[in-house]
């Protein structure tokens, strides 16, 4: 897959969303599909969106025990969904399990990225409130690498780590990296955050982009500003 910017549609009902899409007159922007907008609307909004020709990352970061994870991930691979994602700090043998509920009868998949440590958590978090006393890069790599060994597609790490993970995994391992903001902008309860350019200097593969554009005066532009930054 090439690189693009994944749009996060995070709304709380189908009707906004897809208001919001049909802004996109003549564009199928790659669309996130997160907690908020599945749990108001349920399945049947991926399918809406998905018919409507555009590309769906469903970002609802499964983390259970493995024999779970893998039934809910069989559930979530008759949606068509281009990527979904769970947590690597679920274990390599949840990661393996989701993997096999992944696999559709004729031998498709959706691609399985894990995230390593959300980019609203910085160093003080990691050691003060989930008692991991390693630096960031040192964990999110770790956790990388756990989701490489496990048959994983990429992980959702920050721009700041992208090229990183890239040297450890190989250049085929995908990074998609939410915390991107444009350079004049408010970075809300994001941490560890880049502009799209930085983004793509750093070796992002996609970036996920929400408020920025969601809440933009003209999303459409912002839309098509964030991709000239990051695409060049």
């Amino acid at each position: 897959m090439a690189k693009d910017v994944i749009v996060a549609c995070d709304f709380g009902t189908a009707e906004e969303t897809l208001a919001f899409l049909d802004r996109f007159t003549g564009q199928k922007p790659f669309v996130k599909i997160g907690m908020e907008l599945f749990y108001a609307e349920g399945p049947q909004i991926v399918r809406e969106i998905k018919q409507r020709g555009h590309k769906i990352f469903l970002d609802l970061k499964l983390h259970d025990i493995p024999n779970t994870v893998k039934k809910a991930m069989r559930s979530l691979s008759r949606l068509d969904a281009d990527i979904v994602n769970l947590h690597a700090a679920g274990s390599l043998a949840m990661m393996s399990a989701a993997l096999e509920g992944l696999m559709r009868p004729d031998g498709s998949r959706p691609l399985l990225i894990a995230v390593t440590q959300l980019t609203s958590t910085d160093q003080t978090a990691l050691e003060t409130e989930l008692l991991i006393e390693k630096p960031m890069d040192e964990v999110v790599m770790a956790y990388a690498e756990n989701a490489h060994r496990a048959g994983l597609d990429g992980v959702v790490c920050s721009p700041l780590e992208a090229g990183k993970v890239h040297d450890r995994c190989g250049a085929g391992f995908l990074t998609v990296t939410p915390g991107v903001r444009f350079a004049e902008g408010e970075k809300g309860d994001q941490k560890r955050v880049t502009t799209p350019a930085e983004a793509r200097a750093l070796g992002s593969d996609y970036i996920v982009v929400g408020r920025p554009i969601t809440q933009a005066a003209d999303p459409v532009a912002a839309y098509q500003r964030c991709v000239k930054e990051f695409l060049g």
